[in-house]
């Protein structure tokens, strides 16, 4: 049975993991529009946590959205917890009062608040580099009729007589881990674990992101 951390200990932890639900518009109190992601945060179950005495640093691991199959490794970390898909650690201030199988809601957050939210961007599969890096392309004048979005020159040829680690050409576009970041929480509702954020985020619809609280720094 899983047990549900009070709002005091919910502070320690600084992320929660979510499903990014699609984008919304939000009217605020002066009447003014925001652009705003709705995701699904939580709940999350505390599936381990890491010591600075036997792990070198501090931190808790979280787990997110029940499925109905895992295998014999998976279940055995998990023991007596809800068979959970995924798998995340994300930082904490510290693990007084935290235990293997206490349940995280979104409930640590509060609008106003700004967060650093990870995700992996939506895959484009293989482009060109006119669409992945923006390159202009040539001229399609005097005879270059089939240049027009070729790369052009990729080096000299004796010296260094070869492609240089780094160059940008075409290859897979997308599908990487991007984090955006400082935005700001507009609204939050723990009992159907929702949260609208202000902005962007990365990914499709349906895509996991870590959302991590920005601590205030002392004297900010």
């Amino acid at each position: 049975m899983a047990v549900r951390l009070p709002p005091w200990v919910r502070t320690v932890i600084q992320g929660i993991l979510g499903r990014k639900l699609g984008m919304t518009r939000i009217f605020d109190e002066r009447g003014e529009v925001a652009a705003t992601t709705l995701v699904q945060a939580g709940p999350c179950w505390v599936t381990q946590l890491r010591t600075p005495e036997k792990d070198g640093y501090m931190a808790v691991q979280l787990g997110f959205d029940e499925t109905k199959k895992l295998n014999k490794p998976e279940k055995g970390h998990l023991k007596n917890l809800p068979m959970l898909r995924v798998l995340r650690e994300v930082p904490a201030d510290s693990l007084e009062g935290l235990t293997v199988g206490s349940r995280v809601d979104v409930g640590f957050l509060k609008p106003g608040d700004r967060v650093d939210v990870i995700g992996t961007s939506k895959g484009r599969g293989f482009a060109g580099v006119v669409k992945r890096h923006g390159f202009r392309g040539g001229p399609k004048t005097h005879g270059q009729s089939d240049r027009w979005r070729r790369p052009g020159s990729i080096g000299s040829g004796t010296t260094p007589g070869r492609v240089l680690k780094g160059l940008r050409m075409a290859g897979h576009m997308g599908a990487a881990r991007v984090t955006v970041k400082n935005l700001e929480v507009l609204e939050v509702d723990p009992e159907r674990n929702l949260l609208a954020i202000r902005g962007a985020v990365p990914g499709p619809r349906g895509g996991l992101l870590v959302i991590e609280q920005i601590r205030k720094r002392a004297g900010s």
